[in-house]
């Protein structure tokens, strides 16, 4: 499926010279003939990875009750904006709008848009949300949602934005790029000129001294979508939430991964036909958030975050009603919360406009 991308790529360093591992990237997953999300729905225990909603209803649930909670803060507007971007199948957004359902008015006042590039997922999540209790629409970015009050959510959305790497030599940096052989096999090169001054500022602060031989990763589309955040919520109020898997503190490191059927596979074989991501680097989305004039709550552990809007009760409750699912329940708690599972390594932050209180689960 993806050798005719392999050729175009390759064709296209070729003709024009190694391209930056963000672009590469973004043509394995987005090509819109032969992408990786472009061409099927890999997400479930039997494709190639599985997220936090497709684990356990508890997890959308407790974000429906906690959107609840941030539409209260707001006042109750309605409509209100309820964005998601990258919505899988559309399971955490079927699992919050059924806990919306017990909140008086809150379900009746959401308007839902969905950002989502793959056609193939765009129909499961059509079928998925036909019994919606409000209207459902699908756009192509945030500035085609209409104004209006917006509460937006992103599980494991940030972890497919371009990333650009550079690695200290001879005391500059040099970004590292994808080129191509003779044989039509891709591979790192280090780019012939050091990287300029606008490139540098890309990299985090916290990283700019690394010593020599380090890689360091910087990711302009974060601050570009914290600066179209702040555009939104300085005309219309409203919250983001982010959940994600990457480290509290900026650090060194190659951390592009490809998986495959739950394998890691080699991300420069064969494009289109694996998940490309790369770690989120909380403190410089926190950074540049800040930056643009957002409230920042957070980043705080998946697990912490959970268990402080009540996920164990919430099993516990669900365990007296079924006790024969008892084992099942208790293992995805496990999977969720467990530090040597999704609660350490996945972090939780919400942006949101000056003004609003800060959302719950969080300690500043």
């Amino acid at each position: 499926m993806s050798e005719t991308l392999s050729k175009r790529l390759a064709a296209r360093i070729r003709a024009g010279g190694p391209i930056s591992t963000g672009v590469f990237l973004g043509e394995a997953l987005f090509d819109p003939c032969e992408g990786f999300y472009a061409t099927k729905d890999p997400i479930g225990a039997g494709e190639d990875f599985i997220t936090a909603p497709e684990i356990s209803q508890m997890f959308g649930e407790l974000i429906g009750l906690w959107l609840a909670g941030c539409w209260q803060a707001m006042q109750g507007p309605s409509p209100v904006r309820l964005v998601e971007f990258g919505p899988g199948r559309g399971t955490m957004m079927k699992d919050i709008l059924r806990a919306a359902r017990a909140v008086p008015g809150f379900a009746k006042a959401l308007d839902v848009s969905l950002i989502e590039a793959s056609p193939a997922l765009i129909n499961v999540q059509a079928g998925m949300l036909d019994t919606a209790p409000c209207p459902v629409n699908w756009v192509h970015a945030l500035k085609d949602v209409p104004s209006g009050p917006c509460m937006i959510i992103g599980n494991e959305y940030l972890d497919c934005l371009p990333v650009r790497q550079f690695v200290r030599q001879n005391g500059a940096w040099f970004e590292r790029l994808v080129d191509v052989d003779e044989a039509g096999a891709f591979h790192f090169v280090i780019s012939g000129a050091p990287a300029s001054n606008p490139e540098i500022e890309m990299i985090p602060p916290d990283l700019r001294d690394s010593e020599e031989g380090a890689l360091v990763e910087a990711r302009p589309a974060i601050a570009l979508l914290m600066d179209e955040l702040a555009i939104r919520f300085a005309t219309d109020p409203g919250v983001a939430l982010f959940i994600d898997y990457g480290p509290a503190q900026s650090e060194p490191g190659d951390t592009l991964q490809a998986i495959a059927r739950h394998e890691k596979v080699d991300p420069l074989v064969a494009p289109g036909s694996a998940d490309l991501t790369t770690r989120v680097d909380f403190a410089e989305l926190k950074r540049a958030a800040q930056a643009a004039g957002l409230g920042v709550a957070g980043p705080v552990c998946q697990g912490d975050w959970l268990k402080r809007l009540g996920l164990e009760y919430r099993a516990a409750d669900l365990m007296r009603k079924n006790p024969d699912q008892k084992a099942k329940l208790a293992r995805q708690v496990h999977r969720l919360m467990d530090a040597d599972q999704m609660g350490d390594l996945f972090k939780v932050i919400a942006i949101y406009a000056k003004g609003l209180p800060v959302p719950e689960g969080f300690d500043i």
